[in-house]
């Protein structure tokens, strides 16, 4: 692993989140509605919804919010046409990026995405262009501030459970897991009392790439900011190292 756990970048994600809640809200809910229309309404006996409930405990979603969204879900049944959609392509500069939409509406959310790419002078490409230039993983990270224990021992309780490897920064620690066994080391922490700023599945940038020039900079912060208003939109993944 390349020991760059972005911290800031997840904690200033965070920071937009939590001003902006409905946004946040709205992805999840879609994330919790695929989960019980593919395991079930029962996060006991369906692991992807239990990682789902972890995600939006840590984004503040509020447990009577969550319930809301397994009972209106295991209602809709069949009802969920959400689909899932990844887009890649490239920003300023080279700039690798991948785009995973949830829609109910393909057309709609293919316009929204390249018109994203195309005001900040990129464009969009072909699946697989630049996704081999990222590792899937599942990625935990522990904010120092909220945790009062031993890293020695947060390392063992991680690398005891399944992890791969283990990250020490100035202000966090970072878990990467096989994405296989994300659910079991996230349960694990979980279980250990030990309280997690950001736990997913994430991509990986291998590299990462600087940009120096102002009009490269400005154009993909623009990507960004419009991808990120777009509801269709959950994850943005960049090499670009901000």
């Amino acid at each position: 692993m390349s020991g760059h756990s972005k911290f800031a970048n997840i904690k200033h994600k965070k920071e937009k989140n939590d001003a902006a809640k409905g946004k946040m809200f709205t992805i999840i809910g879609k994330e919790i509605a695929i989960a019980v229309r593919e395991g079930g309404p029962d996060p006991n006996n369906n692991s992807k919804l239990r990682d789902v409930i972890a995600k939006a405990k840590a984004n503040n979603m509020p447990n009577d919010t969550i319930e809301r969204g397994i009972k209106k879900a295991a209602g809709d049944g069949g009802t969920i046409n959400y689909e899932a959609m990844t887009y890649e392509g490239y920003g300023p500069s080279g700039i690798a990026i991948i785009v995973n939409t949830l829609t109910d509406n393909k057309n709609r959310t293919a316009a929204n995405v390249k018109h994203a790419f195309s005001k900040g002078a990129g464009n969009v490409g072909t699946p697989g262009c630049v996704s081999y230039m990222f590792d899937k993983k599942g990625q935990i990270v522990i904010d120092k501030e909220e945790y009062e224990g031993d890293g020695d021992e947060l390392m063992m309780t991680a690398l005891d459970a399944g992890a791969e490897d283990f990250v020490e920064e100035e202000d966090s620690y970072t878990v990467y897991t096989d994405p296989d066994e994300f659910s079991t080391v996230r349960e694990a922490l979980e279980a250990a009392g030990i309280p997690m700023m950001d736990a997913e599945v994430s991509m990986i940038p291998q590299t990462y790439v600087d940009l120096s020039n102002e009009d490269d900079i400005k154009n993909m912060n623009k990507i960004l900011e419009l991808l990120d208003d777009d509801d269709d939109v959950q994850d943005v993944y960049h090499n670009w190292n901000e």
